[in-house]
């Protein structure tokens, strides 16, 4: 099975991610594409730019697209699609969007981890939050647009573990 992990910045997808490998022996983590990208020498701007997610939003489609069974993703290219939009509104992003559509029809279960109120992590302040909220409502929105079965985790890690633990199963 491959299992994307949605969600805007800082809402936990990583911490659910890392936690779900406990649970699901033999499952590999893709991490998050700016990460990956970051390690092997790839120079983001110090301010999200629309072009840095363009090319997030590239590597990730590979990623999947290279992918076998049995591995979590950390993002994928529906959330970075949401960071492109909400940074550069005007782009069309009709290709993208195609794209994106044949990419996601590889992957079996999406988790969307959205943002709760109050936040359950304790002390967390956000970075962008109004960013990071743009990307939230798109990502409720264009998770119907694309007729994405996804399984929205809320509470605390244990409950989003539980709660994605009982989909697979």
């Amino acid at each position: 099975m491959r299992i994307a992990i949605l969600g805007a910045h800082n809402v936990g997808k990583t911490t659910l991610a890392e936690a779900l490998l406990e649970h699901l022996p033999g499952y590999a983590l893709e991490a998050e594409p700016y990460y990956q990208m970051e390690s092997s020498g790839y120079e983001f701007s110090e301010i999200p730019t629309a072009d840095d997610f363009m090319e997030q939003f590239n590597y990730s489609a590979r990623l999947i697209s290279k992918s076998e069974n049995d591995v979590i993703f950390d993002r994928c290219v529906l959330d970075i699609l949401a960071y492109l939009h909400a940074i550069e509104p005007g782009r069309d992003i009709q290709l993208l969007f195609e794209a994106a559509q044949k990419v996601i029809a590889e992957i079996d279960l999406f988790v969307f981890v959205p943002i709760e109120v109050p936040d359950p992590i304790p002390g967390h302040q956000a970075d962008l939050p109004r960013l990071r909220a743009q990307v939230d409502d798109l990502l409720h929105d264009w998770i119907a647009d694309f007729g994405i079965e996804a399984i929205e985790v809320s509470g605390t890690l244990q409950n989003r573990i539980n709660q994605v633990l009982a989909r697979i199963s």
